[in-house]
């Protein structure tokens, strides 16, 4: 039990995000899922590129994560792929979360989804949108810090 205490899992990863988005807060959450998806996340058969989060009558929602349907079970007891899925969060994480997404206009966006102890667990973002010029400046930074440590190693 110790070695499963701490330790997770990440099943999929959004690296794009990060490319599309300025995180300033990050945020853990459980998802309500049924047996089909679980059996299937633990397969690696998860896509959060187009996914997002959104809040709904006081709950948050994650929209648009595709995780394909179990091979080893009949159509009748399978999911829907895209369905809408409730994410678990605290209740001052949500109030805090309501307040962030209405009154500063920033996205909600899933940054990976893991094994946390056995529970499956979504990491999501607060994000601005990055312009184009953000996108360059970025590119540009980590192509210098590159260049500098290729010298450094060099030299």
């Amino acid at each position: 039990m110790s070695d499963k205490s701490e330790s997770y899992k990440v099943i999929s990863d959004n690296r794009q995000a990060r490319y599309l988005y300025e995180i300033l807060e990050t945020y853990e959450a459980g998802i309500q899922l049924t047996g089909t998806e679980v059996k299937s996340i633990r397969a690696g058969k998860v896509n959060l590129q187009d996914g997002y989060a959104l809040i709904r009558n006081g709950e948050a929602w994650l929209i648009n994560v595709h995780i394909s349907p179990y091979v080893a079970s009949g159509q009748y007891f399978n999911h829907e792929p895209r369905r809408t899925r409730k994410l678990l969060l605290h209740r001052q994480e949500l109030r805090k979360l309501i307040g962030k997404v209405e009154q500063q206009g920033l996205t909600l966006v899933p940054l990976k989804m893991y094994f946390k102890r056995g529970w499956v667990k979504v990491s999501i973002a607060l994000g601005k949108g990055k312009k184009l010029h953000d996108k360059r400046d970025d590119l540009k930074r980590r192509q210098d810090q590159r260049d500098i440590q290729r010298a450094i190693k060099n030299y």
